[in-house]
């Protein structure tokens, strides 16, 4: 499935959400720190999830999976010093610092997209604890030997918190006491998120403001027994789908979740979208959308389901937090920019501002640039476009959620 062509049409869905990836490779991370079992339900077999289970055993864990369950015990066999990451961003920044524990030499790696994402951070922290650490003029592979010490950090926060989720799941597990200091730190959620999962494990870290982190030395991760919550990012896309194309009532979501994303809800409340929110189930129906103003800094991945639901209010919608996206799967800002036009909408840029001018999406062609993100966005502005939309690379979905397509339009998608 290269290219994927869908016709308009009226959708009335009642969805389970997938699991969130970003829960998974956390907790993924956390059980090969853990002594014992952990046992993983609800979980994910999306290519990100698919790349951390591989860097599980390739860290000597033993990974099984079962239809209703991922079981992973840590220190059944040897331990690999090449390590793959595929397209996985967040997973090179948080395992680096997790390899470096293991005092070996390592070579870390992926391929596709994450090859063109910069990874220069880390090796900028991991040399502040005395690691060894050379990159490729700042893109992956990486490098590194030595042994990761507690040590005193200082990082810079403004382009990814991915790093400081790496240093924070490694570091309790370390030789000495740390402080990390963390300059203009984005995408607070997210370290939420870590640090709730954290804690989950047994491990206690201090978090005075975002600014320093306490971490005390030789902490023990507690292997746990964890059902992964619902995918914000992914339902982001289906709940704008109800309010363009129809109605979608959507399961299995955490209405006081740590996600970055759960946002969207806020979005579509300010867009005067049609929702009712219930602790077990959230409905959109098909709405007479008005242009919005909203802030997307520390939830840059909203960034493709906002620009849809732009794209179908009334006037000129303003989406703050454009140079958080410059370094994902793709520069996602010019590719929203091009492929929107494609199909009809104008969207201008201006510094760190996004104007969506809302009006008639013609439909047409959208290449994803292999961005899982660009491709749903696409997808879901078909629904109610005038003549349907053609995507290219369609497939690139797979990277987080591989049943989008079937769990949107029924069916079987390969």
């Amino acid at each position: 499935m290269h290219t994927l062509t869908i016709k308009p049409q009226i959708i009335n869905k009642a969805i389970k959400a997938a699991a969130s990836k970003s829960v998974m490779q956390r907790v993924i991370a956390c059980a090969v720190l853990s002594e014992g079992e952990t046992v993983i339900k609800n979980y994910s077999l999306c290519n990100d999830c698919k790349a951390a289970l591989k860097i599980a055993e390739d860290l000597g864990a033993e990974v099984v999976i079962k239809e209703n369950q991922v079981s992973i015990i840590p220190g059944k066999s040897k331990i690999k010093n090449n390590i793959n990451c595929g397209e996985s961003g967040l997973g090179v920044r948080m395992f680096t610092p997790l390899v470096s524990l293991f005092g070996k030499n390592f070579t870390i790696n992926g391929k596709g997209s994450l090859k063109k994402r910069p990874v220069s951070g880390i090796e900028e922290a991991l040399k502040q604890a005395g690691i060894k650490c050379k990159t490729n003029k700042g893109f992956i592979p990486i490098e590194i030997s030595g042994k990761l010490k507690g040590s005193n950090f200082e990082i810079d926060g403004s382009l990814s918190s991915q790093i400081l989720t790496g240093l924070l799941i490694a570091l309790p597990k370390a030789e000495g006491n740390s402080v990390i200091k963390v300059i203009n730190l984005k995408s607070k959620p997210y370290i939420d998120l870590t640090l709730s999962i954290l804690k989950d494990f047994g491990i206690k870290i201090i978090n005075k403001n975002y600014k320093e982190f306490y971490i005390k030395e030789n902490q023990k991760y507690q292997a746990q027994n964890y059902t992964i919550e619902g995918d914000w990012s992914g339902a982001a896309f289906f709940l704008v789908a109800g309010l363009i194309a129809g109605e979608v009532s959507l399961t299995g979501l955490n209405i006081n979740s740590e996600q970055a994303d759960i946002n969207i809800l806020e979005a579509i409340q300010l867009a005067e979208g049609n929702l009712n929110i219930s602790e077990n189930n959230i409905t959109t129906k098909k709405s007479n959308l008005k242009a919005f103003q909203f802030d997307a800094t520390d939830c840059p991945d909203l960034f493709p389901p906002l620009v849809t639901m732009a794209a179908f209010c009334n006037g000129e919608t303003r989406i703050k937090g454009v140079k958080r996206l410059i370094h994902k799967e793709s520069n996602r800002a010019e590719v929203l920019q091009k492929e929107f036009a494609n199909i009809g909408i104008e969207i201008s840029i201006q510094n760190d501002f996004m104007t969506v001018k809302g009006g008639t999406v013609k439909g047409g062609t959208i290449h994803s640039h292999n961005d899982h993100r660009i491709a749903m966005a696409a997808a879901v502005s078909a629904l109610t476009s005038e003549k349907g939309i053609t995507i290219k690379n369609a497939e690139s979905i797979k990277k987080s959620y591989p049943t989008f397509y079937s769990d949107l339009l029924g069916g079987n998608f390969k």
